[in-house]
């Protein structure tokens, strides 16, 4: 998976949590966080073809004293569900409120009771959690426990199928138990939680032992005694601290068999070319009419035609594919400018006379491409509108079962903050639209953001009349969608030399191929 972008790209980096495999092993030279993003083999479809969401992630409380073992119970949920979509662990200890200087002072010397409810902001914590849990990003705090204090910086999250909370409180407060699906308690010995946090206080937060030790008798056994224990009578199940294989194999049952009942087989629902916008009278319509799709199409000239043909020949050096795709995609972005507001100016000309113009009125406008044949676009995209960010979204086909997956989001700063991401325009980059399950899922996730509907401006040098493309109209009305052309329609077809899964001896993978269509447009570009 690429983890390397343009340099250009406008990044808030402190938010970007650390990379882990779907074992929850940190890959080398990053730092432990407990807020962590596992991905396995990428994020289904978890909206309907109306576009709105019709599952929300799974969300999964792992309570329990202080050193019980808590996130080591929930590294164990994630490694024995094996091949899954994106996992968040969210920590607790994130959500510690912010402390003035006597409280500061009060925390150096050991005198400030972090094991409370009350030091826990339980109201931004459930916040973030319901945003995760209906599939909208958030900027959880980051807390260090070296400066007793909640920084400046935030941890930006966003794209999980299973959400799992964990902290001492997690079971404590209401508003929280409201958004679980599953509640698990671990149980640990209380010798071996104060053995434990012991050896994690030394190493990890530099304390000393007897700092440790007058903590835990000032404050964490009673809040253990007064709040965690009383709150496992909330639990779904309880989990022994330490071997507990048998119910950690329960709980990973349990899960699969929810997240199995939320699937749904949305690309074979687009993809068939019987899904098309109703007629006035309410009836579908055998076939949708160009002008109902609502697009902003080139105008046909010689020119257009001519590069068209360029494109289209198999003979086509990769040269010359890649000089007019990008001179296409050049004309496109120009095309597309139209659709951003603008504001009468006033100027004046060199020779001294005043002249009526216009100015952008957009404060941030950003490109997200869709990788890899999205990426097409960019180089076109930088030329017409310079100094802008540029991110990406990397959706790729499961092997098995067509469906789209989100595997990586790389989005610009401005898209993920929401209060900057309501007024932004979104240039959304892709080659075409076919089947429209890319397309969707890119749309959605902006969304999601809290990018308005009518600020995205969806740029692709073909799209399928025959495809998906009416279903996405219908679902997403407001999004201005430029293209190059159209073509007639998709048909099901083979990539060939593709090796995977069903295909051992290269015969190929089935994709939708458009016709008459310019091929693999990634393959053509970048290969």
């Amino acid at each position: 998976m690429p983890n390397e972008f343009s340099k250009n790209i406008e990044f808030l980096t402190v938010n970007v949590p650390p990379q882990t495999n779907w074992q929850g092993e940190l890959l080398p030279s990053l730092q432990p966080e407990k807020n962590t993003v596992l991905v396995s083999h990428g994020r289904p479809p978890w909206y309907a073809e109306d576009g709105q969401r019709i599952s929300d992630a799974f969300v999964i409380a792992v309570a329990g004293g202080s050193a019980s073992g808590k996130t080591h119970v929930a590294r164990q949920i994630v490694r024995r569900l094996g091949s899954i979509p994106t996992v968040i662990i969210l920590s607790q200890d994130s959500f510690y409120k912010y402390h003035d200087e006597e409280e500061l002072k009060l925390a150096h010397a050991n005198l400030l009771d972090f094991d409370h409810p009350a030091a826990i902001d339980m109201p931004m914590f459930a916040s973030c959690l319901a945003d995760l849990k209906a599939c909208k990003q958030s900027n959880i705090p980051v807390y260090s426990f070296a400066k007793h204090q909640r920084l400046e910086e935030t941890k930006y999250l966003y794209g999980a199928t299973i959400i799992i909370a964990e902290g001492i409180m997690s079971l404590v407060d209401p508003a929280l138990r409201a958004l679980y699906d599953l509640k698990v308690f671990v149980q640990c010995d209380s010798d071996l939680m104060l053995a434990r946090r012991i050896k994690r206080d030394v190493k990890e937060r530099g304390r000393d032992v007897d700092g440790i030790l007058d903590q835990y008798l000032r404050y964490v056994k009673p809040s253990y005694d007064n709040f965690v224990r009383p709150s496992a009578s909330h639990a779904d199940i309880i989990v022994p601290g330490s071997n507990n294989d048998v119910a950690i194999d329960l709980i990973c049952t349990h899960i699969r068999q929810k997240l199995q009942e939320r699937s749904s087989k949305f690309r074979q629902k687009i993809a068939v070319p019987n899904k098309y916008i109703p007629s006035p009278s309410g009836a579908s319509t055998p076939e949708a009419r160009i002008e109902d799709l609502d697009l902003t199409i080139l105008p046909q000239t010689c020119q257009l035609q001519g590069i068209f043909t360029i494109l289209r020949d198999k003979t086509t050096s990769r040269q010359n594919f890649i000089f007019f795709t990008d001179r296409l995609s050049t004309l496109l972005v120009e095309h597309a400018l139209q659709h951003l507001p603008y504001l009468p100016k006033n100027v004046t000309t060199p020779v001294g006379v005043e002249a009526h113009g216009k100015k952008l009125d957009a404060q941030h406008v950003c490109g997200v491409a869709i990788i890899r044949s999205g990426g097409a676009l960019e180089r076109g995209f930088r030329r017409v509108i310079n100094d802008v960010p540029v991110g990406s979204l990397l959706i790729q086909s499961d092997g098995k079962s067509g469906e789209a997956l989100l595997l990586q989001v790389m989005l610009p700063f401005y898209v993920r903050l929401r209060h900057l991401a309501e007024t932004a325009f979104v240039f959304l980059l892709d080659a075409q639209i076919g089947t429209a399950a890319a397309a969707f899922m890119a749309i959605r996730v902006l969304l999601d953001h809290g990018v308005q509907e009518d600020h995205i401006i969806f740029v692709t040098f073909l799209v399928a009349h025959q495809g998906g493309i009416s279903v996405l109209r219908r679902a997403f009305p407001k999004v201005r969608i430029v293209c190059g052309g159209v073509d007639d329609r998709i048909q099901e077809g083979w990539l060939e030399g593709y090796k995977g899964e069903g295909n051992p001896e290269g015969k190929g993978r089935n994709v939708w191929v458009m016709k008459p269509g310019m091929g693999q447009i990634g393959d053509r570009y970048y290969l």
